[in-house]
């Protein structure tokens, strides 16, 4: 609640909100009259980062307008809701400026044809509705819905970033539309599988699928404006949005139909029984909303064409009976103070405006004949006869249809017509025109889209068949058939009246069900958050130790690792090792520096492992000379010496020094383990190392290099040229490197000629 409520005076709309929602009118207004005069689909692209692939693409098929249509058009409404919600707060400017940003990162997301540029606005959208949640920081229990909000969805888009690299490289392409053509080509490929369930984690943490689906209602701590608009008409569809945009190209396989009928199947019934848990009035429409989003994702798993009409249909119902009934629920927290459906009846004496919303708003909600409400439930119920559905699933969708009969009923008869027979301290009040402007016109749309749906067959049919590209319109209504429609209907208004009239048991029945909350998803991602400081608090106290050798030995293990898995997922594609039997020059030097390498491991004196180790050094230097590149075996031999001197002048100082304490690689249990990783090290480098050499050796750049090297740079030591000319910024870089080492280690030299002094 952002409002004090004891007084009866409403304070004047915002005008610089009302001014802000011009924006988005003007882009409905235009996109309207291009829908009107310009047929779809529309296509645009430019070259932006070129050397990855990635081009900015643009894409605006039915789906994509119906998006948009929803976007600036429910966003409209709400800068004009949050001129009057929001009058007088703090921060009012920042809320819409953030959703006028988030507009256009949905914007950005609906046209996106590139699959890395939807990612982006995608990831966009995440961080700018943890900052819309986040509005009310202060507040501990703010903060923390916002934190859950941005990691769960935050960690489904690197999920989702990974599925969609993994598709690109299996399509050869990263186009949305060239996918959904050549899809008959790559839906074989054994690799699929682990695209799609990547990209099933991203779409099912956007759109609060079961087992993510707790942020969202938590998410309620928003003010009502974001709750609107993010929560009911925009972000939590844009998964839903990608599913249904990919339907085309895998709505033939099994795991495409089975995950997203089951995941979206039992998302909608766990959200209705959490539905009725409830008694704050926004997070029974947030449930509710979850349990819409599970029905639209087990839409998009059916097969048939009915189902890619009931997907479009379904998000545009929804948007205009769910924006409205938010908005209710912040009409009753901004005049009466209070959300709880217990302190709630009567409403209608005080807020008739609100009340008429909230019916009319209920009635689609309901499904009831006379709202497009009905009209989303009637394509509904053909999908799923269309498509033959488990009797399971068509009973659980009677179910949920129920709950949100029940759930209409509680927000419009319980609040405002029930009888008022709640004792309060403040009178409740109806807020100014821009809080009852916006939820009226939709639900008046809902109204008048129930009576005259042709007014937006087309662009709900344009909608389809971008879903299902060969829909055919006349053979979904040659299906249609009267007698299921009314059952289900009849059915779902009967168990909501009951469950209506038994709101209070139910509620009483679950609420002693805490096994729900024990075991629930959301009790999973508390104690994992709570796991997390401990496990780093342990990691920290085993790995920053402040023991070099130890250091050392972590590193070189992690290397292993890594090196032994990419030895592994790139063994099938390695060629035969042809070994040539080496001349003796080279044999001579590839023994110097074995027996260097041997001889660090009997050595104990410091000053004498480091002059046996620069045998190493030396011959690599000789390999180097011996295999054709004289000039950097001459580097080598003078790097070499001048570290062994440098060293070697260092280690006589140190020897004067205080003696340390022992190595860790000296204690007894981490000398096994140092040998094990030293071994397995040595032998998976070299394995890659002759693997890599005995492929073919692409010359292009070596002979580019050799071709360019004197016209370009004027120089015929090629490898000189690339240093100098070629690359440098790198040779620029490595020595900016150098200097900055010089200089951190200055006051370390000054420290110890202070300390000799003081020996001294």
């Amino acid at each position: 609640m952002v409002h004090s409520v004891g007084d009866q005076e409403t304070q004047r709309p915002d005008v610089l909100l009302l001014v802000l929602a011009l924006f988005p009118a003007s882009m409905f207004l235009v996109l309207l009259y291009a829908l009107i005069t310009q047929p779809l689909p529309w296509a645009a692209s430019w070259t932006w980062v070129p050397s990855l692939g990635i081009d900015l693409t643009l894409w605006v098929d039915g789906l994509a307008a119906q998006f948009l249509l929803l976007i600036t058009g429910i966003g409209t409404l709400v800068l004009i809701y949050a001129a009057g919600y929001l009058a007088g707060v703090t921060g009012r400017a920042r809320v819409a400026l953030l959703l006028l940003l988030f507009m256009a990162a949905m914007i950005g997301a609906v046209i996106s044809d590139h699959l890395i540029v939807l990612f982006m606005f995608w990831e966009l959208t995440s961080v700018l509705s943890f900052l819309l949640v986040g509005f009310s920081h202060e507040q501990e229990n703010t903060r923390r819905s916002a934190q859950q909000a941005l990691l769960v969805t935050g960690l489904g888009g690197l999920a989702l970033l990974a599925g969609f690299i993994l598709l690109g490289q299996i399509a050869e392409t990263y186009s949305i539309q060239d996918l959904i053509a050549r899809a008959d080509r790559f839906v074989g490929d054994a690799r699929l599988s682990a695209a799609l369930l990547l990209i099933f984690a991203g779409a099912f943490t956007k759109s609060a699928q079961f087992p993510f689906h707790f942020w969202l209602p938590n998410a309620m701590a928003a003010p009502t404006p974001v709750s609107a608009y993010l929560h009911s008409a925009t972000m939590v569809k844009l998964g839903i949005y990608l599913l249904a945009r990919l339907d085309a190209a895998f709505s033939d396989l099994l795991l495409w139909e089975v995950v997203l009928v089951a995941v979206g199947t039992s998302t909608a019934v766990g959200a209705a029984l959490q539905t009725m848990r409830e008694r704050d009035l926004k997070r029974i429409l947030a449930w509710s909303t979850v349990a819409t989003l599970g029905t639209l994702t087990m839409l998009v798993g059916l097969p048939g064409q009915g189902a890619a009409l009931a997907v479009a249909t379904l998000f545009f119902a929804h948007a205009l009976y769910k924006a409205p009934l938010f908005f209710v629920a912040g009409n009753l927290d901004h005049g009466a103070g209070t959300r709880i459906i217990d302190q709630l009846t009567g409403m209608r004496r005080y807020m008739p405006w609100t009340a008429a919303a909230a019916l009319l708003a209920a009635i689609s909600m309901a499904g009831l004949p006379l709202s497009f409400g009905f009209i989303a439930k009637d394509v509904l119920t053909i999908a799923k006869a269309e498509s033959e559905v488990f009797k399971a699933v068509s009973y659980a969708s009677v179910f949920v249809s129920g709950v949100s009969v029940a759930a209409a009923a509680v927000a419009a008869i319980h609040v405002f017509w029930g009888r008022d027979t709640v004792p309060r301290e403040a009178h409740p009040h109806e807020g100014s025109w821009p809080m009852l402007f916006p939820p009226l016109l939709l639900v008046t749309l809902g109204v008048l889209f129930g009576l005259a749906p042709t007014l937006v067959d087309p662009i709900l049919g344009a909608a389809a068949r971008a879903i299902a590209p060969g829909l055919d319109a006349d053979a979904v209504r040659n299906a249609y058939d009267a007698t299921p429609v009314i059952s289900a209907t009849l059915s779902a208004v009967l168990i909501g009246v009951v469950i209506y009239r038994n709101w209070d048991r139910m509620h009483a029945l679950l609420e002693r069900a805490h096994f729900l909350d024990v075991l629930g998803p959301e009790s999973w991602y508390w104690r994992k958050l709570a796991f997390l400081p401990k496990l780093a608090a342990w990691l920290t106290r085993r790995l920053q130790h402040g023991r070099l050798p130890g250091y050392v030995l972590v590193l070189i293990g992690t290397c292993s690792v890594v090196l032994f898995a990419l030895v592994g997922v790139t063994w099938p594609t390695w060629q035969a090792v042809e070994v040539s039997a080496p001349e003796l020059p080279v044999l001579l030097a590839c023994a110097l520096i074995a027996a260097g390498a041997l001889a660090t491991l009997f050595v104990r004196d410091h000053l004498v492992l480091l002059l046996v180790s620069g045998l190493v050094g030396y011959g690599s230097a000789a390999l180097f000379l011996f295999t054709g590149a004289p000039d950097l075996a001459f580097t080598q031999f003078a790097v070499e010496t001048v570290f062994v001197v440098v060293a070697a002048t260092l280690l006589v100082r140190l020897r004067r020094a205080p003696a340390t304490a022992s190595s860790a690689l000296r204690e007894p249990v981490l000398r096994p383990v140092a040998l094990v990783v030293s071994i397995t090290f040595a032998v998976v480098l070299t394995a890659l190392l002759l693997f890599v050499s005995a492929q073919p050796f692409d010359s292009t750049l070596s002979e580019y290099f050799g071709a360019q090297s004197v016209p370009a740079a004027h120089g015929r030591n090629v490898v000189n040229v690339i240093i100098v000319d070629f690359r440098a910024l790198d040779t620029l870089g490595e020595i900016g490197v150098l200097l900055f080492a010089l200089l951190a280690a200055l006051p370390l030299l000054r420290l110890g000629r202070g300390a000799r002094s003081e020996a001294t």
